[in-house]
């Protein structure tokens, strides 16, 4: 069978995580960032000691957070990010590690409390074939908290042009080798990625409509740090390989899936969503 991962993409990946293993994250930010992916994850779903999984851990950022307030955490990641896990968490004695990626089959069918994957299944070929691989693990009446890049519902026809240009771009560019990307991007991140972040903070504090503001590209990140920014230059023009989904397109993937009570986070990021293993 074929597997459902990229190659030169999970590589990416773990050279992203070797040189951004977020230990200069202020721990506040990392709660910041922990809590806008997480508010609308039913935690009152989950039964005592809850055995789950994350999918594409990474650098164990979430997992660093998650792992304290569960039982068992089992942190999956094809890529050589997994060792970066492994430090980071090493005193979280409840976590188990698996090397492979979603369609290796790694847990059992039917035997997880709850599950995530955040950032992750919009870098795989077969995106529909992942959530349905990660739905598969899950029991019945178990939570599944999934983040998908969005195709821009609802904004302007100019703002899907500056994101077509950024793509032109990020084609090129994760085809650099390892070192040249990792510079490029770092370029973007202080030219391009921090003036414009600062400028919608700027505006937000001079009281400026808050429509307004949050249609700067990157307003975003106008609260967040240089290193967050940096690390997310990196994420979205050194991956060469990225889909981007409707709220539609990820409900009906979902549903597909076998997840039932689908429900979006209505705020940045886009799309968060949760959905409940049906019976």
């Amino acid at each position: 069978m074929k597997k459902n991962i990229d190659k030169h993409t999970v590589q990416g990946f773990g050279d992203e995580w070797e040189r951004f293993d977020q230990s200069l994250l202020d721990s506040r930010e990392q709660k910041k960032l922990f809590d806008s992916y997480f508010s609308i994850f039913p935690w009152e779903k989950l039964p005592e000691d809850a055995v789950g999984f994350d999918m594409g851990c990474g650098s164990g950022r979430w997992a660093q957070l998650m792992a304290p307030k569960v039982g068992t955490l089992h942190c999956i990641d094809p890529s050589t990010a997994l060792a970066v896990a492994q430090k980071k968490l090493s005193e979280s004695k409840n976590c188990i590690f698996h090397s492979g990626g979603v369609g290796d089959h790694v847990l059992p069918e039917g035997s997880m409390d709850f599950g995530y994957s955040l950032g992750v299944l919009h870098h795989v070929p077969d995106t529909p074939a992942g959530i349905s691989e990660c739905a598969a693990m899950l029991k019945p009446g178990a939570p599944f908290l999934l983040y998908l890049y969005y195709a821009f519902d609802g904004k302007p026809l100019w703002f899907r042009w500056l994101w077509k240009c950024s793509d032109f771009a990020r084609q090129i560019i994760s085809k650099f080798p390892h070192g040249l990307r990792f510079w490029s991007t770092q370029f973007i991140a202080l030219s391009i990625y921090w003036p414009l972040a600062r400028f919608a903070w700027l505006t937000e504090k001079m009281g400026i409509n808050a429509e307004i503001v949050t249609s700067i590209p990157l307003s975003a990140y106008r609260n967040l740090s240089l290193y967050t920014m940096r690390t997310d230059a990196l994420d979205r023009f050194g991956t060469r390989l990225e889909q981007r989904f409707t709220k539609q397109q990820i409900a009906r993937m979902m549903e597909s899936a076998g997840l039932e009570n689908i429900q979006f986070s209505e705020k940045v990021p886009y799309w968060c969503a949760v959905g409940i293993k049906g019976h």
